[in-house]
């Protein structure tokens, strides 16, 4: 039976034995809400990924850098990235050895890009229970506080659901957290293009309009152990699912799409931006 009321209290990564992370980087995510950065993927690598990724948004038009949600199992593509080892060795380390991929996003704030994403948890927003999805956030293109970085409110991420308050014109959300300032300074999270962070599901975070010349681009992957369960069959329509690794439990999930053409198929859900 499907549980009308999420548990999203945060629950502390107990790992005496990590494989990639180090049990300072547990630590600081057990206490912070994220960890990173982390190297990932090398600049020829990264070539290829970006060269892939500007394929899909051209593929899109003006829709492509915000409209890129969920492909994670109708393209081979982003399988492919979603289940590259050395990204899901680190969320193994904080989820355990069952690694399910529910979610994706490609997210680019273009130069000039004058929307802003307020403060919010994630979690706040999905049908989960309970909260135990990692977020990777793939930097496609070098991320920095000039070109609208995404920014954590360290330690926010185990105070439950926080009040919201409407948000006006120019906010990707029409809701956000609520005094989200007062709880502390943020943290931009600078990453070179390659490397990731993670965060944990209810950190408050969000971004800047991009004032910059130059494109800010990340793809954000959102992975949870087979614990975790949809409260809503209705939403529950829209999840494809991915194994990673393990043991996927009671989800269902979908085995490498031969396609690569996203022109070819359609989006089966939208969740969140960064």
């Amino acid at each position: 039976m499907l549980d009308s009321k999420p548990d999203l209290r945060f629950k502390p990564v107990a790992n005496d034995a990590p494989k990639r992370l180090t049990p300072d980087q547990i630590a600081h995510y057990n206490a912070k809400g994220f960890v990173q950065p982390i190297d990932v993927f090398s600049v020829g690598e990264m070539g290829e990924i970006r060269g892939y990724i500007d394929g899909l948004m051209g593929a899109l038009g003006p829709e492509g850098a915000y409209g890129i949600n969920c492909y994670q199992a109708r393209l081979s593509g982003l399988w492919d990235i979603a289940t590259e080892p050395k990204i899901v060795d680190l969320v193994a380390d904080l989820i355990g050895p069952d690694v399910i991929c529910w979610a994706s996003a490609i997210l680019s704030k273009s130069a000039g890009d004058s929307k802003r994403v307020p403060w919010h948890q994630d979690a706040s927003f999905w049908s989960l229970s309970p909260a135990r999805t990692v977020t990777v956030w793939l930097a496609i293109d070098d991320a920095d506080e000039a070109n609208s970085a995404m920014r954590f409110i360290p330690g926010t991420h185990n105070k439950g659901a926080l009040p919201t308050s409407e948000r006006g014109e120019g906010s990707v959300f029409h809701k956000g957290t609520a005094n989200a300032e007062a709880m502390g300074d943020p943290f931009t999270n600078v990453l070179r293009a390659g490397q990731v962070s993670l965060h944990a599901d209810m950190l408050v975070h969000g971004s800047l309009p991009n004032v910059s010349d130059r494109r800010r681009c990340g793809l954000t992957l959102r992975y949870c152990p087979p614990e975790v369960r949809i409260t809503d069959p209705k939403w529950a329509t829209g999840v494809e699912a991915i194994l990673c690794r393990g043991n996927a439990g009671a989800w269902k999930t979908h085995t490498r799409p031969e396609n690569n053409d996203i022109t070819k198929t359609t989006s089966p859900h939208v969740v969140g931006n960064n």
